[in-house]
């Protein structure tokens, strides 16, 4: 694909980084050793990012009974591009973010360990469900362990823009798939005082 946007978090032209994908499964002890608590700084971190670009923003997070975690902001959504063939989102969750993942800029999360990127939420999860609302639509894809197994599927405009993003730890590569309570996440919160976190405990 020609004429896509330059490379500022994620490389448009690879849609899936199986080869990095794997290499996040073989060493989750090391990308994700906080377990599942971790995994929900790393998605957190993103609607954090765009509350300090926005001037301000606003997150839910749900622990589910399944043991999901949904996390939901009132951002831009996801970067889209139009193409010939139809949209292409940015590959946030099948790619590395080459800011953050192989440490040379990475900076902490509130648990004291490195940020590395969304694709580590993906890889080290059973099944990751992305909604995207944006000006330009609204777009819904799931992806198992980091591998998108549906396309983007439309979903009814409600005239707000943010992600949503609900994923299932797999307690199988994430040692310590528990979640914390919801005021330790909203302890943990605190460190992006741009970003309104309320946390609902639903197990």
């Amino acid at each position: 694909m020609r004429n896509l946007p330059r490379t500022t978090t994620h490389d448009w032209s690879t849609v899936v980084d199986t080869a990095h994908l794997a290499d996040v499964r073989a060493r989750a002890a090391v990308l994700a050793p906080g377990g599942a608590a971790h995994l929900l700084l790393e998605a957190l971190a993103y609607p954090a990012e765009e509350a300090e670009e926005q001037d301000g923003g606003t997150c839910v997070v749900k622990l589910l009974p399944d043991g999901s975690i949904l996390v939901a902001d009132d951002g831009r959504g996801t970067a889209i591009f139009v193409t010939d063939g139809g949209p292409l989102r940015k590959p946030v969750m099948s790619t590395r973010d080459v800011r953050f993942f192989d440490g040379a800029g990475a900076t902490l999360l509130p648990d004291a360990l490195p940020r590395r990127g969304m694709s580590v939420v993906a890889a080290l999860s059973s099944w990751l469900e992305h909604t995207n609302r944006r000006h330009e639509g609204a777009w819904t894809q799931r992806y198992e362990h980091g591998v998108p197994v549906s396309d983007l599927v439309p979903v009814p405009s409600d005239g707000s823009t943010g992600t949503t993003v609900r994923f299932l730890p797999d307690p199988a590569l994430v040692a310590g798939a528990e979640v914390p309570d919801a005021s330790v996440v909203e302890r943990w919160a605190r460190a992006w005082p741009a970003l309104a976190v309320r946390v609902l405990d639903e197990r």
